[in-house]
């Protein structure tokens, strides 16, 4: 081919030097050229690799040769397909729901417990709730002359109805206690003079409430709230208070403000028991007017609440008023996820005192309380919380709180003299003592939550206080604790425990002169005793709508004093029953 190739490029050469002189020389005549050969090309065949390479190996395998044959048989067949079925979870059943419940029980000494609650669904958004409660008791306190029975009756009920951007609902109740101002001073007064004192004291109470709350608006809530007080001497308080709150975002942050109108008044037909005659009554009202703006910050682990407190306050009676600044900023940051969180603030306020109040603290005060309220000037604290385990959390805080004309129970002077028929002239009754007061507190706290069966809390509080006036600040205890508990025994039992302790107190007791001042009296300084007070309970459920209970309360049968002259009830059990339905 190559030969071949070479004789056309010499031809092809030819040709060109041929053209060439051509061009040099016009005129070169004929010339005849004789082919001898034809070209005739062909193509040799190109050496491939074979796909089976021969074996020159000394030594072969040979593959044996097997023979096999099929012996078929034919075989009946029973089986019949059936058509799959998919698994499913067992799931444990929902507990059954009831929506009312009665409770009743006795026990000693003649004590009567009775409940009735309910709550029912008119539709998907509306429904209303009613509850009755009663517990009563005979008394027979060891070693007290006077009659010492308690009651306790109340009905609450309530409306609710929720809409597409709102909700709201009233609630109105009723209330009446017995009590009986039964702590006379020991070897104090003779037979007679027993026989002919009234120391019963009965309260009533009389409440309508309502409240709205609003999605999507800078108008977030408002509640309003009425309530009538008196009692069986003549006296008698009316209290209102208006809470509008609203929200505004600015940027990431949240401005918001709340109002407040809280106004108290009041009417006791008795002089206080200092007085040597009981001509003249008490007279009390107070105005509050309250504006807290505040602006809420929030970032990954800190959390920041700037604002403050402007109150103005009237007093009616006394034909005075004043502003009042207070700051109102707290604050918590995650420092170790949820094992540590610090917390702090600084708030105060103008607190509103009442009648209500008083009484629900210590039934056993007098109809002739001198109401005034609490100038909170401030209350510094900061603490740590968190959890140290899935299962236990713990709080620890420190504080100190700076009050005037902070109220402190003082027991009223022996004025037998007097010559009314009152109930509660002869040391067995308490008055308020209004005292600026310090107080340097500490608290401690641990919850345990194990699978929601058992749960578990104490804590503890330190408090140290100094007065103006540098006497004691009276009946207030300086160390108490608690012990909450509650365990779910399986599907059937369950039980729960209250322990509490508390400190020493101090409190005076006093013989009213012809004079009426009561620093003239003649004054014994009275120290309580501190006090532990255990109770429990354990309940079997027969059924999902049936169950029994026994209480237990102050099984250590300690009749220590809660108030000066005041020994509480020992041992007491009561038993009862509970059941569930659907009204």
């Amino acid at each position: 081919m190559q030969k071949h190739l070479f004789i056309v490029m010499i031809c092809f050469f030819g040709l060109a030097f041929t053209s060439y002189a051509q061009e040099d020389e016009k005129d070169l005549g004929t010339e005849t050229v004789t082919v001898t050969k034809a070209y005739s090309p062909t193509i040799s065949d190109a050496f491939k690799i074979k796909s089976m390479p021969n074996l020159n190996d000394s030594i072969v395998l040979q593959k044996k040769k097997i023979e096999y044959s099929i012996f078929s048989v034919p075989v009946a067949s029973t089986f019949t397909p059936a058509k799959g079925k998919a698994s499913t979870v067992k799931k444990s059943p929902p507990p059954e729901l009831f929506n009312s419940y009665a409770s009743a029980g006795g026990g000693n000494p003649a004590n009567l417990m009775a409940k009735f609650y309910t709550s029912r669904t008119i539709d998907r958004e509306s429904g209303y709730t009613v509850g009755l409660g009663h517990n009563s008791t005979r008394g027979d306190i060891a070693g007290v002359a006077l009659d010492n029975v308690y009651s306790d009756s109340e009905v609450e009920g309530s409306y609710k109805k929720r809409d597409r951007d709102f909700d709201w609902g009233f609630d109105v109740g009723a209330q009446h206690q017995l009590y009986n101002w039964y702590g006379l001073p020991s070897e104090t007064f003779d037979a007679t003079t027993i026989g002919a004192i009234d120391e019963r004291q009965n309260y009533y109470r009389a409440e309508v409430g309502a409240h709205l709350n609003v999605e999507d608006s800078y108008f977030k809530s408002a509640d309003i709230r009425y309530r009538r007080f008196w009692d069986s001497a003549k006296s008698g308080e009316n209290r209102i208070v208006f809470q509008p709150a609203f929200d505004f975002p600015v940027n990431e942050e949240t401005f918001g403000i709340k109002l407040k109108v809280d106004y108290v008044n009041g009417t006791f037909e008795n002089a206080p028991v200092s007085f040597p005659t009981n001509e003249s009554g008490i007279n009390y009202s107070n105005l509050q007017i309250g504006v807290n703006p505040s602006l809420t910050m929030l970032r990954d682990d800190l959390s920041l609440n700037l604002g403050v407190n402007l109150v103005y306050g009237l007093d009616g009676e006394r034909s005075e008023s004043n502003f009042y600044i207070y700051p109102a900023v707290t604050a918590s940051y995650r420092l170790l996820n949820e094992f540590a969180i610090a917390y702090g603030g600084i708030e105060g306020e103008l607190k509103q005192n009442s009648y209500y109040g008083f009484v629900e603290e210590n039934p056993f005060v007098s109809p002739t309380l001198n109401i005034i309220p609490t100038d909170t000037q401030y209350d510094a604290y900061l603490g740590l919380r968190g959890q140290l385990l899935p299962n236990l959390s713990y709080n620890i805080k420190g504080s100190y709180t700076a009050e005037n004309r902070r109220p402190l129970f003082l027991l009223n002077p022996q004025n037998s003299d007097r010559g009314d028929e009152a109930g509660y002239i002869f040391g067995n009754s308490f008055d308020l003592f209004y005292d600026d007061l310090r107080t340097l507190g500490i608290f401690g706290e641990l919850n345990v939550d194990v699978n929601r069966n058992f749960t578990m809390s104490v804590n503890a509080q330190y408090n140290s206080y100094t007065t103006e006036t540098d006497r004691p600040a009276w009946n207030l205890p300086e160390i108490t604790a608690n012990l909450f508990m509650d365990y779910q025994i399986g599907e059937k039992w369950f039980m729960g425990a209250n322990l509490f302790f508390v400190g020493e107190r101090q409190d005076v007791a006093t013989v009213a002169t012809a004079s009426g001042i009561f620093s003239e009296f003649p004054a014994t300084i009275l120290t309580l005793d501190s006090y532990f007070d255990a109770n429990a309970h354990v309940g079997y459920r027969l059924s999902n709508q049936l169950s029994v209970f026994v209480k237990g309360a102050n099984l250590a049968n300690n009749n220590y004093q809660r108030w000066a002259n005041f020994n509480v009830q020992g041992l007491q059990v009561l038993g009862g029953a509970t059941y569930k339905f659907d009204f």
